[in-house]
């Protein structure tokens, strides 16, 4: 009996299965990969006056109205978000069912005498309870699109973990209400876009 052959691939089809291997292996295209959307909280500074809570100022609700409109015109199965005013201020314009989680605080820090910001918890300590909170939820949500409403340092803290860099060293600030899409699939985690603002241009 004479075997069957295949008949050699084309270069264009070499390039076209070597470019869909490559996406898969970020989890482009994937089966089962959830999406998370970390957004940084809204504007809460401009003219504050609650300094250990501060709720957004107008500036921040007009950020979060446009985070909601870009958000409504995608499916997205769960909103969750860090439990300090901002955060939740932010989510809830989004959705009114917000799932509140600890994890997803802002880095613990003091602002000095001189308006400068010193942070007192550790980055891999952030990193870990922030991983910790996107194992639960990517668990809860396998396959699907969920935004998770948290803050600068804690989102740095995370991406930076999460790209294997050591801490410190992505030096970067994430806009309000920007958006950093991160794909999960189990344990794996893989950084699509960083700090994406087009939403308020």
């Amino acid at each position: 009996m004479l075997a069957v052959t295949a008949p050699p691939e084309s270069s264009a089809e070499q390039l076209t299965r070597a470019m869909r291997t490559l996406e898969a292996a970020f989890l482009l295209g994937v089966e089962g990969v959830t999406e998370i959307w970390l957004v940084r909280h809204a504007d809460a500074y401009d003219g504050v006056t609650e300094v250990d809570d501060p709720p957004l100022s107008m500036r921040g609700r007009d950020q979060a109205k446009r985070l909601a409109d870009r958000v409504g015109r995608v499916e997205v199965d769960a909103v969750y978000a860090s439990p300090l005013a901002r955060a939740q201020e932010t989510a809830r314009a989004i959705s009114p069912d917000v799932t509140t989680d600890p994890r997803l605080a802002e880095m613990a820090l003091v602002i000095t005498e001189d308006g400068g910001i010193e942070f007192t918890e550790e980055p891999l300590a952030v990193a870990a309870r922030m991983r910790a909170a996107l194992a639960d939820l990517t668990a809860a949500h396998v396959g699907k699109r969920v935004v998770v409403v948290s803050h600068a340092a804690a989102i740095i803290a995370l991406l930076t973990d999460l790209l294997m860099l050591e801490p410190g060293r992505l030096r970067v600030l994430p806009y309000y209400t920007s958006v950093s899409v991160v794909r999960a699939l189990g344990d794996r985690h893989m950084v699509g876009t960083f700090g994406d603002v087009s939403h308020l241009e």
